[in-house]
């Protein structure tokens, strides 16, 4: 059977996630560390694990409604409340979803019609090219500029914005750069998006983990605008559950209704068990997410007085997430001439796992996670010190 002739061909043309790639070489090997993966190294808190076993013991497993159970609804709009000071209906305005990537997809199909246009600042997560694909739309790289913090600028989107534009993804902080979007550049955005008719997707799975100043959501402009702004976020990277797979979409009741609606036919719903976690998460104490930032800065901070010793290598300072985006084009060789190349020499020489840029959309840097503890970030970049430059 010829299943070239039955697959989807936009699937069969798809590149395979370049994050997993990097990931899964390195899981067979030894001696490796990785600076892959894009999850915390902390364990779930201990109130929430303990929530997930008493629901488990009590055998508390069955369905649960497409949006989640609305106790659910209600923490991810009461914590969104207490953040942002913005208030979303857990009954028509909050939909619980497969993790943050599910959410993208579900908004992605119930928006997107063929030959729509998709607006996506790059560098950027992985999943949003070819999920825009999938739904049949044409994804428009926004490239975003180390001089400029990677921030995304207002008038780079207005001269994007065309008749066929439907969505303008905001993916900030930014995985994999860092960057955050201060008040002033989502006020600026948001005058030129006015009088469109370009809906925003904000994903905001890092707002927790904002290390200068206080996180800013779009949801302030939701209340002005709730047709036009959809926020993505999850429970992944602030409450260190990623493989709880815990995340959520607040938007205008009838975008819910529509990904609702889809879910249904998909995934359903979430795990019962994770959904009683998350509402542990959610309704406890938040200490949790402020000693895990503390542990971040301090990281970065190291990982940043590091890298500023290596000839060549020019790495922005980053303001949220826990990644390091330094650009190292300057090292590059006929042997060595990209970040795919560069990724599997330091692989294969340090055996130290990273991301090529490539995967995000800059094929002159590459991303280094330090979601890892103190010694082990420290003894990768030495590592990859020593395999660049001796």
């Amino acid at each position: 059977m010829n299943y070239e002739k039955l697959m989807n061909g936009t699937l069969v043309d798809m590149k395979p996630s370049g994050i997993r790639k990097f990931f899964d070489i390195a899981a067979e090997m030894e001696d490796v560390i990785s600076l892959s993966v894009g999850e915390p190294d902390f364990a779930t808190p201990w109130h929430i694990r303990q929530e997930g076993i008493k629901t488990l013991e009590k055998g508390r497993t069955w369905y649960s409604p497409n949006a989640g159970f609305l106790a659910l609804r209600e923490a991810i709009s009461g914590y969104v409340s207490r953040h942002s000071h913005v208030t979303y209906d857990p009954k028509t305005e909050v939909l619980v979803t497969v993790g943050g990537s599910k959410a993208i997809d579900l908004c992605f199909r119930s928006l997107i019609t063929p030959g729509d246009e998709v607006l996506i600042p790059e560098p950027a997560f992985v999943c949003y090219d070819p999920l825009t694909r999938m739904a049949g739309g044409v994804p428009v790289p926004l490239v975003t500029k180390a001089e400029d913090a990677f921030r995304l600028r207002a008038d780079v989107v207005a001269a994007a914005i065309t008749p066929k534009t439907k969505l303008l993804v905001l993916p900030y902080p930014n995985n994999p750069t860092g960057a955050i979007m201060p008040r002033e550049d989502l006020e600026a955005l948001a005058e030129v998006l006015r009088g469109t008719d370009v809906m925003v997707l904000s994903d905001e799975i890092y707002d927790q983990l904002v290390f200068d100043g206080k996180p800013v959501s779009t949801a302030k402009w939701w209340q002005k605008h709730p047709e036009k702004i959809a926020v993505l976020n999850g429970l992944s990277k602030a409450f260190a559950m990623p493989g709880w797979r815990v995340g959520f979409t607040l938007a205008h009741e009838d975008l819910i209704k529509q990904c609702s609606k889809l879910q249904g036919h998909m995934t359903s719903h979430i795990c019962s068990i994770a959904q009683k976690a998350g509402v542990a998460a959610l309704e406890g104490s938040y200490d949790c997410v402020d000693e895990m930032r503390q542990s971040f800065i301090r990281r970065r901070d190291m990982a940043m007085a590091e890298i500023s010793t290596w000839p060549g290598v020019v790495c922005a300072k980053p303001a949220g997430a826990f990644y390091l985006f330094p650009d190292v084009s300057a090292l590059y060789t006929p042997e060595i001439p990209d970040s795919t190349a560069m990724c599997t020499y330091l692989l294969e020489k340090a055996h130290v796992a990273c991301v090529p840029g490539e995967a995000f959309g800059d094929p002159n840097c590459i991303r280094l996670s330090y979601a890892v503890a103190d010694e082990i970030l420290m003894d990768a970049l030495r590592r990859m010190k020593e395999a660049l430059y001796n």
